[in-house]
């Protein structure tokens, strides 16, 4: 999916954030969401009138408290579908555009949170990843079918084979229900091709390890 931007220069340096916990959002990947909470309602309100975008992050881990510290790095996606509920929430599906580099956090009278932010060195998020030509393929799918076999499930392989690679490494790594440190780590990788590694190797020691946990 093309980018709407061309360059990082064109990207806002103060955003709103939606911190969530082993949530991962990479660019040219899309991450639907339920929105229930009354902030992140005001949230998705506020920015669907001006640039419907969001910045997704994680917090800290072990900070339980009510406004916990945030990592360095996110990603900022930008709202391409939303949709009320009957419950009176809203499901919206947001598309990475391009990681970001927390500068500072401000201080602000709005429910959510907002940071300025920096782009400088995510630069080619905003073109489709080169490295995806490197990545190994192969592993990738033998990986993602050991991990289905040792879970009893399956996948429409005919359309897994039809997926790009970049996508395909991105969407597995969204899927699979690795703790946050590792879906961090995953965000992080400078490249699809570094990324695909550590998806590997995360789901072999997994499957050595006996883990029976399943695909979200």
């Amino acid at each position: 999916m093309p980018s709407h931007y061309q360059s990082v220069s064109e990207l806002p340096e103060r955003i709103c954030v939606f911190p969530l916990g082993g949530a991962l959002l990479l660019p040219r990947s899309d991450l639907p969401l339920n929105v229930f909470e009354p902030r992140y309602r005001d949230l998705v309100d506020y920015t669907l009138r001006v640039e419907r975008l969001i910045g997704i992050i994680q917090p800290v881990v072990d900070d339980k408290s009510d406004k916990p510290k945030l990592l360095k790095i996110g990603c900022l996606g930008r709202i391409t579908a939303f949709q009320e509920t009957p419950e009176g929430g809203l499901t919206i599906v947001l598309t990475g555009i391009c990681r970001f580099e927390v500068v500072s956090e401000l201080k602000v009278a709005t429910p959510f949170r907002q940071l300025r932010v920096k782009y400088d060195n995510f630069a080619g998020d905003l073109v489709s990843d080169q490295a995806a030509r490197s990545v190994n393929r192969d592993a990738v799918i033998t990986a993602f079918r050991q991990y289905l076999e040792a879970n009893n499930m399956s996948a429409n392989w005919d359309e897994v084979n039809q997926v790009p690679t970049e996508s395909l490494v991105n969407a597995l790594s969204q899927m699979a229900p690795y703790p946050a440190p590792e879906k961090q780590a995953l965000l992080e990788a400078a490249d699809v091709e570094r990324r695909a590694e550590m998806l590997v190797a995360l789901t072999e020691i997994a499957l050595a390890g006996g883990s029976k946990r399943s695909l979200q």
